[in-house]
């Protein structure tokens, strides 16, 4: 199962520990909770020279959520896992909702000065919001684990897919290109591309192949823009046909399918915008870092029979992945970037004008909005238990967001703080199988 971090009075990271000593320690005195997530404690004594065991950090990126795990390289323990969701849909949304008000107001010429567009410039190397978001939130959590745990390396998946190996499969002369790897690398890619469904039929949830548009027995190419997904009845009734020959009774497939052979995966596009600025900012570390690609991810994954997920992913990234990973009652802690608010001193209409009151007290009664809270309501229309995120009213009446809605109108008395505001919000299986209960 996952361990508990632990720290000495100094601050200093030990060794991960099982969370049953961890609650020994605690019952006994001996340690407090420094930090409900991720869990950990810091005992209330030194250690002098203690034997750490080196840890790995695995990142597998991505453009909504990005796996983390914690290896132990030398037995293959899976220490700790975590699936990061990112917010960089909700900054675009934003932003593209500030540019609408903004030319509006333009354009019903309320403003005194003239629109300007050509005294801005972006330094070299700048990322848009949304992307430089995806970075920070990957960043912030390398700097916390390193803080808690002896990490010593970090394997980076680098790269989603080798792109060399699908421009020209048929190279010869490198040796990892001769390997099953280039075929795992090819598969990968087309499976994200067609999002995992059939181009000819949309059948789904079945045993796909990978079909020549253009047949290898008509001198078609392996190229990636040559390939796509079908399930076996269709690539047996296609065989070696031309795909205009095959789909010339559904010329609005025919066009789409043409058209998605030459388009670029976004989320992968995305990925890559960010994936160098991302190894340069961990390089920062002084750490060594290991570089790989999400074809070896899915190889190493499928060699040891683990199944698909963010975090699993994680802890398969690069060639020093254990022959044997220990994951046994694992549970990933699912952390989602919430940002710490906004810098609007109130609530705007869709014409951009004022429609609420200035922002008054940030903190009520101990608790400001953002902060994780557990919530016991013995009595009334809203008895039950309720853990989650808080909305602070200056009244003392709050709302708190759980995994199931919003839940108004719970005062503050029967509110127990879990964690501060930090910008992120923590769910963990046990708590989202915690409805409220009559």
């Amino acid at each position: 199962m996952s361990k508990v971090f632990v720290l000495d009075t100094n601050k200093q990271a030990l060794n991960p520990m099982h969370p049953g000593r961890a609650r020994l320690l605690l019952t006994a005195g001996k340690a407090a909770v420094y930090r409900r997530y991720p869990f950990t404690i810091i005992l209330k004594r030194a250690t002098h020279e203690p034997i750490l065991h080196p840890l790995r950090v695995k990142i597998d990126p991505g453009s909504k959520t990005t796996g983390i795990a914690v290896v132990n390289d030398a037995n293959g323990e899976v220490m700790w896992v975590a699936e990061l969701t990112h917010r960089g849909e909700q900054i675009k949304r934003a932003l593209d909702q500030r540019r609408t008000v903004r030319r509006s107001r333009r354009q019903r010429k309320t403003r005194y000065r003239k629109p300007r567009f050509d005294n801005r410039r972006k330094r070299k190397g700048t990322l848009a919001p949304s992307l430089q978001s995806r970075v920070c939130n990957i960043i912030t959590w390398i700097r916390r684990l390193i803080g808690l745990c002896p990490i010593t390396s970090i394997s980076q998946e680098l790269v989603r897919f080798d792109t060399q190996v699908m421009e020209n499969p048929d190279i010869e002369g490198v040796e990892y290109q001769q390997g099953e790897l280039a075929g795992y690398e090819i598969r990968e890619y087309v499976l994200a591309k067609w999002n995992h469904t059939c181009a000819y039929c949309d059948a789904q949830n079945v045993p796909f192949q990978v079909d020549h548009v253009q047949a290898r027995s008509r001198n078609g190419s392996n190229r990636v823009s040559n390939l796509v997904l079908a399930c076996e009845p269709c690539n047996l009734l296609k065989g070696n046909q031309d795909i205009r020959t095959f789909l010339k009774e559904d010329p609005t497939r025919l066009r789409r399918i043409l058209a998605h052979l030459k388009a670029p995966l976004r989320d992968t596009a995305a990925v890559n915008a960010t994936r160098w600025i991302l190894y340069e900012r961990l390089k920062a570390f002084g750490l060594l870092i290991e570089c790989g690609s999400g074809g070896r991810t899915k190889y190493n994954r499928m060699k040891r029979g683990l199944e698909k997920s963010h975090w699993l992913d994680a802890a398969c990234v690069g060639a020093s992945t254990p022959q044997y990973l220990s994951i046994k009652g694992i549970v990933p802690l699912l952390i989602t970037a919430t940002g710490h608010g906004n810098r609007q001193k109130c609530r705007m209409d869709r014409f951009g004008f004022p429609r609420t009151g200035p922002k008054l007290h940030k903190h009520v009664q101990g608790f400001q909005t953002g902060d994780l809270v557990r919530a016991v309501v013995s009595r009334g229309s809203k008895q039950g238990t309720y853990a989650g995120k808080v909305a602070v009213r200056r009244s003392g009446s709050f709302n708190i967001t759980t995994s199931s809605g919003t839940v108004q109108g719970i005062h503050a008395r029967y509110c127990v703080l879990v964690a501060r505001s930090d910008g992120y919000t923590y769910h963990t299986r046990k708590e989202r199988l915690l409805p409220p209960s009559a």
